[in-house]
């Protein structure tokens, strides 16, 4: 059978390795507007976008980015500590930071690395702040990942 390690493989090979962390309880795919983002229990949550695809003889080389992102939630208490202020905005960093490095370092020498998703140069995250309608806080993870590629076209 051709083409089995593909786009598919891929992304679900991500999810579940997403799923995986205590810090998500939901992966998504796609466009990101198109997701209902203020329903509050789907968060922590995830999503992958394929920016696009390399093909060469040997591999596919996919960009792609993940977002982690939970709710900021606000404190309705006196700001007391102005560096951290009175919300969750710097747990959210910390923690959706902590799933994205674990994810790029099993590309990079973990089981997902051995079983031949390996992670291409260094990924680049970018924290962002309030975005979407609910005041989401998380970061942006942008990496390139190789798979072989397994189309023979000799058959």
């Amino acid at each position: 059978m051709q083409g089995i390690r593909g786009f598919y493989q891929l992304t679900e090979t991500i999810k579940e390795q997403l799923l995986n962390d205590v810090n998500v309880n939901t992966v998504t795919t796609g466009d990101i507007t198109e997701i209902d983002l203020s329903k509050q229990t789907i968060f922590p949550l995830s999503h992958i976008i394929v920016n696009n695809v390399i093909t060469e003889e040997q591999y596919l080389s996919f960009n792609i980015t993940v977002m982690s992102m939970d709710v900021v939630d606000e404190s309705k208490e006196p700001t007391e500590d102005i560096f951290r202020g009175n919300d969750n905005e710097q747990d959210i960093l910390n923690t959706q930071l902590a799933v994205l490095n674990r994810l790029t370092m099993l590309l990079r020498k973990g089981n997902l690395h051995s079983d031949l998703y390996q992670l291409d140069g260094s990924p680049n995250c970018e924290p962002f702040y309030e975005r979407f309608e609910n005041k989401l806080a998380g970061w942006a993870c942008t990496f390139d990942v190789f798979i072989q590629n397994d189309i023979d076209i000799c058959s």
